[in-house]
């Protein structure tokens, strides 16, 4: 096969490649080259993947397609008879939940407290805490527009002219601030591209070019900025931190990787890195060319020196590491049982006993949530109770190994070492008052950085991205503190002078205190 031959040495020779890479793109457009450029590399990617002996078709159909589920129900091929009840969040939500809704106080139209009951003509009628409600839910565009028509008057005698003022609600500017602030939060927060929002707009009779969608969202992050940098030092803080990366695109960086001759690193990365506290969590994101271990010690240089070394929970690979910082590292046992659960097919005995084991440790971790117990009681329980299951475990694969039973080099054996070797690491729950069982916190973060490069492709420049992450950053970070991210980040602007000032006073988490009073008060 003569197509094939020609394929393979243009994938394989890296001076043919550009050749042919920059010949393509003198003849399409710049989009297009690059689209061409990300297929190419696709494709070297899947013949490097089929050039190893130990990937299976169901690995390879996984990498490429996602796996379905990992549940041990799946794995384990077991049906259960559990009762079916409704899933939580699925009901009617009450009054309390609007939070961001307009609240108006509807009086009695012909009593008030303390009048004579027109029932029983004997008591007086009293309030109650708690008042009837009626909720109407109204739509509207994201963004809207007001066009104040001030009336022109002219002299049909001497033809001087007079116009009506400009009403203090038109504003000094076009675009108030708020359009920032919803176009970055539906950008960065929800996924919406700017062109798609563009498109909506124009629709809806209230024009929004994508160009000015960027630069709303640019003059707000100025403001945002000294937030974010905020953000950096309270996580700096955390005496847990997760950290975890995932693949991004920024089209400058990877022109400037291919301008190089001999690039130290080809990659772009996003970074999640989460900072559990014990009052409040945040979560930032890092988009550019370092790995998660690097952004994350650059966010370690914050830390006060008094401070002990904190818990460390990423995966086993040695970028999460941030070189010139002591920390205590835990590893995720979920990575540990994923290598079990792509061996099932060939496996399933072995795999099945590893993979209930792990679920017989997170019954009990779902048992200490549920009952809400400290991090020493929680300590304590797994202790009882999991340790016997993991130290049974390791009996159990070290004796597969010794006896002779599995071959060490087999995928079996790989995925027996690499629990081995990372034990202590996997097994800090056992040991550490609230040392987590996974990095599901860091990857759950890094869902909101895929949904973007999904939807949006990539970030244009280096600015760009870095005002993605400022936005990611501070919509996740209030998220995950039950804070209206809209209403913080319109707060933050509107305050910008004192905020930039003490931008301790004005977190996700404490800025209400902080609101003059007249803003505090409002609905």
């Amino acid at each position: 096969m003569p197509h094939l031959d020609e394929l393979k040495d243009l994938v394989s020779s890296e001076a043919r490649r550009n050749v042919f890479l920059e010949d393509i793109r003198s003849q399409v457009s710049a989009e297009q080259g690059e689209q061409i450029t990300r297929l190419l590399e696709c494709l070297i990617w899947l013949l490097t993947l089929l050039q190893k002996k130990d990937l299976s078709i169901s690995r390879l159909r996984q990498l490429c397609f996602g796996a379905t589920t990992e549940s041990a129900r799946n794995v384990c091929g077991k049906k259960t008879h559990k009762q079916k009840t409704k899933a939580r969040g699925h009901g009617r939500n009450s009054h309390r939940q609007y939070t961001g809704a307009q609240r108006v106080r509807v009086s009695h139209p012909s009593l008030k407290p303390g009048d004579r009951c027109p029932g029983c003509l004997k008591g007086k009628v009293r309030p109650v805490k708690e008042p009837s409600v009626a909720i109407a839910v109204t739509a509207q565009p994201p963004v809207g527009a007001v066009i104040h028509e001030m009336e022109q008057l002219r002299c049909d005698t001497c033809g001087k002219g007079f116009t009506a003022p400009t009403p203090p609600a038109a504003g000094v500017e076009k675009y108030d601030a708020s359009v920032g602030v919803m176009v970055g939060l539906m950008r960065y927060g929800s996924g919406m591209p700017f062109h798609r929002l563009e498109r909506l707009q124009k629709s809806l009779g209230v024009p929004l070019p994508a160009s000015v969608q960027w630069e709303q969202v640019d003059r707000v992050s100025e403001s945002l900025e000294p937030m974010f940098e905020h953000l950096v030092n309270v996580a700096a803080q955390a005496p847990v931190l997760f950290s975890d990366d995932t693949g991004m695109r920024v089209r400058s960086l990877r022109t400037e990787i291919q301008g190089e001759k001999n690039p130290k690193r080809t990659g772009i990365f996003t970074s999640g890195i989460v900072g559990k506290l014990q009052d409040y969590c945040v979560n930032l994101y890092f988009t550019g060319r370092n790995h998660a271990g690097e952004n994350l010690s650059k966010v370690l240089d914050e830390r006060h020196s008094q401070r002990s070394a904190p818990l460390h929970m990423c995966d086993g690979l040695a970028q999460n590491d941030p070189k010139g910082h002591s920390t205590v590292q835990a590893q995720c046992n979920v990575h540990a049982r994923r290598n079990f659960v792509e061996l099932e097919s060939s496996f399933p005995e072995e795999c099945r006993r590893v993979v209930e084991s792990f679920s017989a440790v997170y019954r009990v971790e779902a048992q200490v949530r549920a009952a809400g117990l400290t991090p020493e009681e929680r300590l304590r329980e797994h202790q009882t109770r999991s340790g016997p299951v993991m130290e049974e475990l390791r009996a159990w694969l070290t004796g597969l190994i010794e006896d002779r039973k599995v071959e060490p080099n087999s995928e079996l054996g790989g995925a027996i070492k690499y629990l081995q070797k990372r034990w202590m690491q996997l097994t800090q729950f056992l040991r550490i008052p609230g040392a987590p069982l996974d990095n599901n916190e860091a990857e759950r973060v890094l869902k909101r950085s895929i949904l973007h490069r999904k939807n949006s492709l990539h970030y244009k420049t280096d600015r760009g991205a870095r005002v993605g992450d400022l936005f990611m950053s501070l919509v996740e970070t209030c998220r995950a503190n039950q804070v209206n991210p809209f209403e913080y980040m319109m707060a933050v602007v509107r305050n910008a002078p004192a905020a930039k000032m003490d931008p301790g006073r004005w977190m996700p988490w404490n800025f209400q205190a902080a609101l003059p009073e007249k803003a505090a008060q409002a609905p």
